[in-house]
C-alpha cells in the first residue's frame, strides 16, 4: 500500500501526456507509450462504446485508436494538447465505423450501461414502483436508446460534455469548430432527446433514426 508521501513523490515525478508523447515521437519510447495507454484506455473505451452503442466494437476501436496514435506519432504537434489529438483520432474512427455499419444496414443490440443525464432525467416524471433500481435501469435504457438515435454530430458533443466532462472550449478544439457551434449542437441534442423521452414512458420509444435524418452524413473531423 502506498504511503501518502510516496504517492506525492510519484505524482511529482510523473510526466505529462505531452511529455510522454514527445518521448514516443522522438525516441519510440515504449514505456512512455504504455503510460499513455494506461491513462487513456478507459476514457477512450467509454467514448467508443457510447458512440457505437456496442462495448465490444468500442473495445476494438479503442485498441485501433492507440495503434493509430503510434503509427502517426510523427504527425503530433508538440504545441497541441495530447488529449485533443487523441479524442479526435478516436471520434474519426467511430465515424468511419458508423458509416460502415450504416452501409451494411447493421444495428447494435449490445449496449453499454451508462448513467442517466441530469438534464434528461429531469424530463422523466417520477414513477411509483417498488424497485427503484429497476426503474432507474429502465430509464437509463430509454436514455441510451434516445442517444443512439441522435445524428453523430450531436451525439459526440453530448458524450464529450456530459459523460467525459469536457468544457465547450475543449470540445470545440477537438471538433475543430467554433465554440458557438458546439453550444448550438448541444442545445439541439438536448431538444431532440427531450422530444423523444417525454412520451417514452407512456408509449415506448421508437427505434431507429427519424426518417428525415436517416440519410444524414456525419463528416470526418
Amino acid at each position: 500500500m502506498r504511503t501518502p508521501r510516496l504517492a506525492l513523490l510519484q505524482s511529482l515525478l510523473a510526466i505529462s501526456d505531452e511529455q510522454a508523447m514527445w518521448r514516443v515521437q522522438a525516441e519510440d519510447d515504449e514505456r512512455a507509450f504504455a503510460q499513455l495507454v494506461r491513462r487513456w484506455e478507459e476514457p477512450l473505451r467509454r467514448l467508443c462504446a457510447r458512440m457505437l452503442g456496442d462495448p465490444h466494437r468500442g473495445e476494438d476501436l479503442t485498441q485501433e485508436a492507440f495503434a493509430r496514435v503510434f503509427a502517426r506519432r510523427k504527425d503530433y504537434q508538440p504545441s497541441a494538447r495530447f488529449s485533443t489529438w487523441l479524442w479526435r483520432i478516436a471520434l474519426n474512427l467511430c465515424y468511419d465505423e458508423l458509416r460502415r455499419l450504416k452501409r451494411r444496414g447493421e444495428e447494435s443490440l449490445d449496449r453499454e450501461d451508462a448513467p442517466v443525464l441530469e438534464e434528461v432525467q429531469s424530463w422523466i416524471a417520477p414513477m411509483p414502483a417498488p424497485d427503484e433500481a429497476l426503474v432507474a435501469r429502465e430509464q437509463g435504457e430509454l436514455v441510451r436508446q434516445a442517444m443512439l438515435r441522435l445524428p453523430e454530430v450531436y451525439r459526440s458533443v453530448l458524450i464529450l460534455r456530459h459523460y467525459e466532462d469536457l468544457k465547450f472550449r475543449e470540445i470545440a478544439e477537438v471538433l475543430e469548430l467554433p465554440e458557438g457551434t458546439v453550444k448550438s449542437r448541444m442545445a439541439e441534442a438536448l431538444t431532440q432527446m427531450s422530444g423523444w423521452l417525454k412520451p417514452a414512458l407512456a408509449g415506448g420509444l421508437p427505434t431507429g433514426p427519424p426518417a428525415d435524418r436517416q440519410n444524414q452524413e456525419c463528416p470526418i473531423l
